[in-house]
């Protein structure tokens, strides 16, 4: 159980690591640059001189040196093991205190999880300043957010991307490009916004913070129930199914986080349910693996979709499934007339 719960972890670290990866690879191949959308640097493990075979996807984090057909990697967490040739888990440890993540609780057996450098109080110096040059790239952010917020007109009901998604906009905006705006919060503070665009491609603001923050859809009511869960479409398909208030994490990495922001919150008078995705052909299932893990983590029940024996095998969360049954729905409908 104790191993399970670790390999679970880890994948939250690896997941919540890509909100601020190029940070994360500012610190790990200092020496490299942005091109697009990916980093490039020289493959200091290997005593590469010069940069252009080695590369990390800022997206995905996959990496890979084409002049070493052993290094490559599927995540940030891999990066990190392969770059200090470390265990897996002491390099999801050593992200999740880098980035404060909080994903790992840190008692007084782990005060020396991090790998060993060759300088500490060297580490201890350039840790201060990766944290003083996130806060500043966090606060613009969130200044960014409000401009685009308080610029930003209603969100039209035809916008292509809730007609897909079929729920209403619930209190979104939209942009001057047509882009949906979500508003991330951090203790009641606007700090962030997620864009949707009518194809349904998503991106946060460069910079912005993203773990522990959430989008809120209705109000929370005294002695009522609170769903927490991934997407902001998985969160509009429930509250509007429930009529009940959700909120929405945005990534599995940051259901726990999230949970445990809205456990003082509810003071014991709300009920929380954690409503997972279900990726049931995806090795390990991120998404129950996060649900329960959330769920545990302040004693909160957890839900899944019930898949029918006929739906398709590709559907992973409430919204596929809502989506699903309409068309279910509509096909007999059709039939009948």
């Amino acid at each position: 159980m104790a191993e399970h719960a670790t390999v679970a972890k880890i994948r939250q670290v690896a997941m919540a690591a890509l909100t601020d990866s190029e940070t994360l690879l500012r610190e790990l191949l200092p020496e490299g640059r942005r091109s697009g959308s990916e980093w490039i640097a020289r493959n200091v493990a290997r005593g590469d001189r010069n940069a252009g075979s080695f590369g990390v996807s800022l997206t995905s984090g996959k990496w890979n040196d084409f002049a070493d057909s052993a290094a490559h990697g599927g995540d940030l967490v891999s990066l990190y093991r392969y770059l200090h040739n470390c265990r897996q888990v002491d390099a999801a440890m050593a992200i999740d205190r880098l980035l404060g993540l909080g994903i790992f609780q840190y008692g007084a057996g782990h005060a020396h999880v991090m790998p060993a450098l060759p300088d500490k109080n060297e580490m201890r110096d350039r840790q201060r300043a990766i944290e003083q040059e996130r806060a500043t790239r966090r606060q613009a952010a969130a200044e960014r957010a409000r401009q685009c917020w308080d610029s930003a007109r209603p969100a039209a009901s035809t916008h292509p991307y809730l007609i897909d998604r079929g729920v209403p906009a619930y209190n979104l905006r939209q942009s001057k490009r047509g882009w949906l705006l979500v508003p991330l919060y951090h203790h009641g503070e606007l700090v962030n916004v997620q864009s949707i665009m009518p194809n349904g491609g998503k991106r946060f603001l460069k910079g912005g913070r993203v773990q522990g923050c959430y989008a809120l859809i209705g109000e929370p009511r005294p002695f009522g129930k609170l769903f927490i869960c991934e997407g902001w479409a998985t969160g509009a398909t429930l509250h509007r199914l429930t009529g009940e208030p959700v909120v929405c994490a945005m990534h599995a990495g940051n259901l726990a986080a999230v949970a445990r922001a809205m456990r003082p919150l509810c003071d014991g008078s709300l009920e929380l349910i954690i409503a997972g995705d279900d990726d049931r052909h995806t090795e390990g299932n991120p998404g129950r693996t996060a649900a329960n893990d959330a769920a545990l983590a302040v004693g909160a029940m957890v839900l899944y979709p019930k898949w029918p024996e006929d739906c398709p095998d590709d559907l992973t969360d409430f919204n596929d499934l809502y989506r699903w049954h309409r068309r279910q729905q509509g096909n007999e409908s059709g039939g009948e007339s």
